[in-house]
């Protein structure tokens, strides 16, 4: 009887070896996931500083991305010339393919029109909030209205310095859109270890209490009674 028990209290002991694996390895991948936020929020410092490097290089990654996916889609579209939109995903192609090369030919060119672009979306997104959040007058009309004044405001001011902002305001937007990210990934990362930490500690405190119940009749197992001898 003895030999039989062994096995089942060691199979009982490994089980939980899993979730606390499990718990280290999720510790792990919100760890590095920390790390990249910390490399994104200095890269988007250093971005903030040099704002000139930073609207060339976004201009140049942005060129490559349109060259790259334009040759992917055109590969999907050749592998797909039996359906019905062979014809289309040519052109979505050839017009991706077409703009990342303009683009990385004449980065600076590109970066006036887009900043052109934005200065615009922020121009015409400004005056419909400004102009819903004055008719709806809804729950958040304080909001409404502040955000529709600071996209009229901040289109008006690229516009009025164009095209000498396109040297900046494009690298300051990708900094931000870095610094901003990287700041999301750093409280993912923190806060996804804490409470993996959290749920192991609960878990290892279960297992413990477990052990303990377990462990608590068999030492205090009566002994074996003495046999009373007759008098």
């Amino acid at each position: 009887m003895a030999k039989s028990a062994k096995p089942a209290r060691s199979a009982t002991s490994a089980k939980p070896a899993r979730p606390h694996g499990e718990a280290a390895r999720l510790s792990r991948g919100f760890g590095w996931l920390a790390v990249l936020g910390v490399i994104l929020v200095l890269a988007g410092l250093v971005g903030l500083v040099y704002t000139g490097v930073a609207t060339l290089t976004s201009m140049l990654l942005f060129g490559w991305l349109l060259l790259i996916g334009g040759a992917v889609g055109l590969l999907h579209a050749v592998q797909a010339r039996d359906s019905s939109f062979f014809w289309l995903g040519v052109v979505v192609a050839a017009l991706n393919i077409a703009a990342g090369v303009v683009i990385l030919r004449t980065p600076e060119a590109a970066a006036e029109a887009l900043t052109m672009f934005a200065a615009l979306l922020f121009l015409t997104g400004g005056v419909f909030r400004l102009v819903g959040s004055l008719v709806v007058r809804g729950p958040q009309f304080g909001w409404t209205l502040v955000q529709g004044a600071f996209g009229l405001l901040l289109g008006i001011l690229v516009l009025a310095s164009w095209p000498s902002s396109s040297q900046y305001a494009i690298g300051t937007f990708f900094s931000l859109g870095l610094l901003f990210d990287g700041l999301g990934l750093i409280a993912t990362g923190y806060g996804g270890r804490r409470i993996v930490g959290m749920v192991s500690g609960q878990l290892a405190g279960e297992e413990a209490a477990r052990k303990a119940e377990e462990e608590g009749p068999r030492g205090t197992e009566p002994s074996a009674a003495k046999p009373v001898q007759p008098e």
